[in-house]
């Protein structure tokens, strides 16, 4: 059993952990839903998981999880949500196993998808790999043969809390006035400055929309939050120099539109010997967080780690 525990969905699977799905369910988190909310939805998508594939609790043989925010790796405690309001704290392996009764594995959702696509998807076959998630959130993970570097215990390649820009806007909470990537071009930073630009609500795609008809206020949003990215990642590459980078996540779902000015924007800000690092979509889509998730379940933190938890 996979899951994926994010902010804006949760999502269950059934698979082998070698790629294969049996089954895939998805919900959405209301936003003013709390830890409490999700973990009864979570209860409902496992329930209904079993009902819809024929398969009983005794046929799982493990749960594996992404779940979206940092996580303590040894103790399996979430230390905290950016985007649902209960989670810091709360001991989710333990739940887990009282709750299903099976094996349980926890991981922060940016390393398990890292690994999906480092097994199965865009970056099979490349060591380093570095994988970027630009969505509702921004996340990362370096994986080297195959396994993702957890630093020591508490995560690492947290690309979306990289401090890229001052923030000129008000208003704006002290003494935060630099801001990090997330909160400058992630899908919801995104949206807000659309909002605030145009006096009315616009989703990513609809701006997208009014991107292909030239639409000037819109371009000038879209590229400022490319160019923090571009920005960011020459960062990465920088300090780890990774083989290949590869970007998913719904805001990276706009295509060209994306990655053609990403590239480019890259290729200036680049330390000029690394510059020509290969930058790709993922190619799992909505699947990659379960499919990591799974693989967790099969094989365990400590065979899919380095760092702390593998020494």
């Amino acid at each position: 059993m996979g899951v994926e525990i994010g902010g804006t969905k949760l999502q269950v699977a059934l698979g082998n952990g070698a790629g294969e799905l049996w089954y895939l369910g998805r919900q959405r988190v209301a936003a003013e839903a709390d830890a409490a909310c999700v973990r009864q939805q979570i209860v409902q998508g496992i329930q209904q998981a079993l009902e819809e594939s024929g398969y009983t609790p005794r046929q799982i043989a493990g749960i594996g999880v992404g779940f979206g925010g940092p996580v303590d790796d040894e103790r399996s405690i979430v230390l905290a949500s950016f985007q649902v309001r209960g989670w810091a704290g709360f001991p989710i392996r333990d739940w887990l196993v009282e709750t299903f009764g099976w094996p349980a594995v926890v991981c922060n959702d940016a390393a398990v998808a890292a690994l999906a696509e480092a097994h199965f998807g865009a970056g099979r076959g490349c060591s380093p790999m570095f994988y970027m998630n630009v969505g509702s959130g921004i996340g990362g993970a370096l994986v080297v043969a195959g396994r993702v570097y957890r630093g020591f215990g508490r995560g690492a390649g947290e690309i979306g809390h990289l401090w890229v820009d001052y923030c000129w806007e008000e208003p704006w909470p002290e003494p935060r006035r630099w801001r990090d990537l997330e909160a400058g071009s992630s899908g919801w930073a995104i949206e807000r400055a659309l909002a605030r630009t145009l006096g009315e609500p616009c989703t990513v795609q609809e701006a997208l929309r009014r991107l292909e008809q030239g639409d000037a206020r819109i371009q000038v949003i879209w590229h400022q939050a490319i160019d923090r990215v571009a920005l960011a990642l020459s960062h990465v590459v920088a300090l780890l120099a990774p083989k290949r980078i590869v970007i998913g996540g719904g805001v990276s779902l706009a295509g060209d539109s994306f990655f053609a000015p990403l590239r480019e924007a890259f290729a200036r800000l680049a330390f000029a010997p690394l510059a020509d690092c290969d930058i790709v979509p993922a190619a799992l889509g909505e699947t990659v967080v379960p499919q990591g998730a799974l693989l967790l379940a099969r094989h365990g933190l400590d065979r899919l780690t380095f760092g702390k938890t593998c020494p």
